[in-house]
């Protein structure tokens, strides 16, 4: 993949990735004894002669809100096919879950370690925009998208646990 590595958010138009680490341990660091789920997941729209996709990255702690911000790419054709576009939208969620080095797991690990026998806890989950109901037109790819994602070491979701592919990053996508 050739496309730029910027993100951005309400707040900020041109992010590289560590700009976007940078906010997310800052906001971890300001309240170490939290629950927080790294959540990072990709869904795409065809329009008449491109398809979006929209990657969003989201820190929540849990009940305490949340910091965001999404990456565009641009593919300058109408994706029809749903098994590309559901392959493509999951390899650009293992893309930004790649950044996430060992290192920089083990940084915000690191924040909430000491806190731990105090409730604190630290997830990472790669949301896929699928559904396994058997009327889902997508359900055929659930067990292939999710091996890809736990193969990378963090949790898989679908629908409806997928909140960053189908609703923050779907409503970018328009």
């Amino acid at each position: 993949m050739d496309h730029p590595l910027t993100f951005q958010n309400l707040s900020h138009e041109q992010m590289d990735f560590d700009d976007v680490f940078a906010y997310i341990y800052a906001f971890m660091q300001k309240h170490p004894l939290g629950n927080y789920k790294l959540m990072m997941g990709t869904d795409s729209q065809v329009h008449a002669n491109y398809t979006r996709f929209i990657t969003g990255i989201v820190i929540q702690r849990e009940g305490k809100g949340a910091w965001a911000c999404m990456r565009k790419v641009i593919v300058s054709r109408k994706m029809k096919g749903l098994h590309e576009r559901i392959s493509y939208e999951t390899s650009l969620t293992e893309e930004v879950v790649s950044l996430f080095t060992e290192e920089r797991k083990n940084a915000l690990i690191e924040i909430v370690l000491p806190y731990i026998y105090k409730g604190a806890t630290f997830t990472i989950e790669g949301h896929i925009d699928i559904g396994a109901g058997a009327r889902n037109r997508t359900s055929a790819y659930v067990n292939e998208m999710m091996a890809r994602i736990e193969s990378l070491g963090i949790d898989a979701k679908i629908k409806p646990d997928a909140i960053v592919a189908s609703s923050y990053a779907n409503k970018y996508t328009k």
